[in-house]
Order: structure tokens, then sequence, then C-alpha cells
């Protein structure tokens, strides 16, 4: 996965665990795609400072990632949703019966890992 869709999924999930500062900071980064001067500029603190707080803000949201798998969790079931999305447009096709199956286990699956 792209660096910068990974950050925002973590960020997503687990943003609101970071304190103001950092979340202004990572946000900077991330979502307004500020550079390190600019951000450091706004902030009022060097560039070699921004550099070192997302580093840090990812290690932290990395972590929780580690613990909790969230973000692992979510795109797996919407890799599983997509696929069932596919299987209907499938079985409006063909009528085939066993398609209704395969739906069925994919969304067992899904209920089974909420």
């Amino acid at each position: 996965m792209e660096e910068k869709v990974e950050q925002a999924y973590l960020y997503d999930f687990y943003g609101e665990l970071l304190n103001e500062h950092q979340s202004r900071i990572y946000e900077a980064f991330v979502f307004q795609d500020l550079s390190l001067g600019e951000i450091a500029k706004e902030e009022g603190i060097s560039r070699q400072g921004v550099h070192d707080m997302i580093k840090r803000c990812n290690k932290i949201l990395e972590s929780y990632e580690e613990k909790l798998h969230l973000v692992a969790k979510f795109l797996n079931a919407k890799k599983k949703v997509s696929r069932i999305h596919c299987l209907a447009g499938e079985f409006h096709k063909k009528k085939d019966e066993s398609i209704l199956t395969e739906i069925e286990e994919i969304s067992n699956e899904i209920l089974e890992e909420l």
C-alpha cells in the first residue's frame, strides 16, 4: 500500500489518540501535503523538529495498529464486501445458486471477524 494512503488510514483509525500538536503537524503533512519547511514555519519549530514529530507519530500510530489491527480488519472486510458485490452482479446475470452459497460464506466470515 502506498505510504500516504497507509498513513491516512492509520490516522483515520487512531488519530484521535494523538495530542493536538501532533495531530496538527501530522494532518499538515499527510492531508494538506505541506513540506517539512512549510510546516516548520507555520508551527514555529525547526524542519528537523517537524521530521522527528512525523516519525514519532508514525511509530505511535503503527504501534496501535500492531496491537489492535483495526486497519487490517477494515481492509479485509472491504475486500470481502467488494467480492460480494461482484458475486451479486454475477448472480443477476447467471442465476446460479452456487453463487449465493459463496456470498453466504463470505458474509459469515465478515460477521465472525467483527
